[in-house]
């Protein structure tokens, strides 16, 4: 078995416990922002400890870090933060699985922002894909009470937090990118390794101040659940270096591809964690979409 399987299959299954232990804490003890926060405090120290033995183990010398990486990684730190925060709300407002499901439409949204923006080309089953996402996105959409629905129930506060989500993180994925494409270094950890300590040092800064500002007793929340939020930081410091070290050892499109069986550990969790219902409707929504991104992601 080729390594970057395995990795991306932890990957995926460390996310998807970080985002229950954040609904867990966001629909008990902290707001979106204080479990988005929680991430960051208990991740970016052991990142920052990790990256520095890393370097001095390998005798490997720290490269000039440009204004070019420090932008990108502040652009993409800034995107996931946001894009971590409408996740979050979005638990609130429906079940586990779905939640994830929207999130996972940052595939389809980074192929379209490319094609719009950048002129990138579409091939004709690309094309098609994207249309059997948006399908799955609109069954989606309405609330599950509905029996029947029209476009009007469409344009509901869950659906914006989830498609804005996948916006962000399809924005944070490509400022991540091209931070570490900064980084004049052979190693492939190495370069992933740094990247990942100075946007989580930006992270955990940029939203302390925020916190002390805004919702200044968020932080001594964040520190009181620190028994649940530890887990929060180490499992995000795990899944975030799985997803890194896989993008270094194959193919995006197919480390995406493999990535959506974060689709299924949602629908565990949602059903044997939470004991959230799933609907019908829902069931259709997640697997259309699902069949979706794993066809987009392949022929790309």
């Amino acid at each position: 078995m080729s390594l970057w399987i395995p990795i991306t299959l932890a990957a995926a299954f460390f996310q998807t416990l970080r985002f229950v232990l954040q609904k867990k804490l966001a629909t008990t003890q902290l707001s979106a922002a204080g479990a988005t926060f929680a991430r960051f405090l208990y991740s970016a120290p052991l990142v920052a400890v990790l990256a520095y033995a890393y370097f001095q183990t390998t005798g490997q010398e720290r490269p000039p870090l440009t204004a070019a990486f420090w932008l990108y990684g502040a652009f993409g730190g800034l995107a996931q933060v946001l894009a971590t925060v409408c996740v979050v709300l979005l638990f609130k407002a429906r079940n586990f699985a779905v939640g994830i499901t929207f999130k996972k439409t940052e595939v389809i949204q980074t192929v379209l922002v490319g094609w719009v923006l950048l002129g990138e080309g579409v091939s004709l089953p690309g094309f098609g894909a994207i249309a059997l996402g948006l399908f799955g996105v609109l069954l989606l959409s309405a609330p599950p009470d509905l029996v029947r629905w029209g476009l009007r129930d469409l344009a509901n506060r869950a659906a914006g937090l989830g498609l804005l989500s996948g916006i962000l993180f399809a924005v944070s994925g490509v400022c991540y990118r091209g931070a570490s494409l900064q980084l004049p270094l052979e190693d492939p950890l190495a370069r992933a390794g740094l990247t990942l300590a100075c946007v989580t040092a930006m992270q955990l800064v940029g939203m302390a101040v925020w916190l002390r500002l805004r919702e200044a007793g968020q932080m001594t929340a964040v520190w009181r659940a620190r028994r649940v939020a530890v887990w929060i930081g180490l499992t995000s410091l795990l899944g975030s270096f799985c997803w890194f070290t896989a993008f270094t050892l194959q193919n995006v499109a197919y480390v995406n591809a493999l990535g959506q069986v974060e689709l299924i550990f949602s629908l565990m969790a949602t059903v044997l964690f939470f004991r959230e219902r799933v609907s019908l409707r829902e069931w259709a929504g997640m697997a259309v979409l699902g069949a979706s991104i794993l066809t987009l992601v392949l022929v790309i």
